[in-house]
């Protein structure tokens, strides 16, 4: 797990960073024949590294029924944030639409844990197994160790990726003051407040408003 936990935090990028997560589910995780991380934006999910293409259909499933264990799980920071289904047979009171139509793409149990940090909710990571009862607590315990620390490399690479973008963003708009202000002898903070209001009056983000000006040369 250590080794692992290192692993992850010298992933390159955000999404390389996710792959090596639910690829370590399927080594780590006893019975974990699949895994993907589910986020939940509204009523829509997302699946983001998925292994095998049983959680992609799962969640899409979940989407349209608006109901489903991993769909729970993202959803709500208030809801549970470990869950184990021993045999989906058993599961149609719970969730009587979703558990018969999941049995029927193969699923036969399935184990998820919220990925959080203490400053966020960042999804859901779930385990799929075409066998029922593949899950023992053997396998719980594995989940939760590597979801605690895949929720930390998550966020760590997300924080990352953002700072990136944003050191981008920050030059991308400066080599455009730069344009602006050569084309029409303006200061710095007269091209800056150019290219704002451009921006505000025309609702485009600043930052295509810069991208714009350095392809084009010019905003007029």
């Amino acid at each position: 797990m250590a080794a692992m936990a290192r692993d992850l935090l010298a992933q390159g990028s955000v999404d390389a960073t996710l792959e090596r997560i639910t690829a370590s589910s399927t080594e780590l995780v006893e019975g974990c024949e699949a895994a993907g991380i589910l986020v939940v934006h509204d009523a829509k999910v997302e699946t983001l590294a998925a292994t095998h293409s049983l959680v992609t259909d799962s969640d899409l499933l979940q989407q349209q029924l608006g109901e489903g264990p991993c769909f729970d799980a993202a959803h709500s920071s208030q809801g549970e944030r470990v869950f184990r289904i021993v045999d989906l047979t058993r599961e149609k009171q719970r969730w009587p639409s979703f558990a018969p139509q999941a049995r029927q793409l193969g699923v036969g149990s399935m184990m998820g844990f919220l990925l959080f940090t203490e400053d966020e909710d960042l999804g859901a990571l779930n385990f799929y197994s075409r066998r029922p009862g593949a899950f023992t607590d053997d396998s719980e315990l594995a989940g939760l160790l590597l979801a605690s620390h895949a929720a930390v490399a998550f966020s760590a690479a997300r924080t990352h990726a953002q700072m990136e973008k944003a050191v981008a963003t920050r030059h991308l708009i400066g080599e455009a003051m730069g344009i602006v202000m050569g084309s029409h002898h303006l200061t710095e903070e007269e091209a800056f407040s150019v290219l704002r209001r451009y921006s505000q009056a025309n609702n485009i983000k600043l930052r295509e408003v810069a991208s714009r000006v350095c392809e084009e040369g010019s905003l007029f």
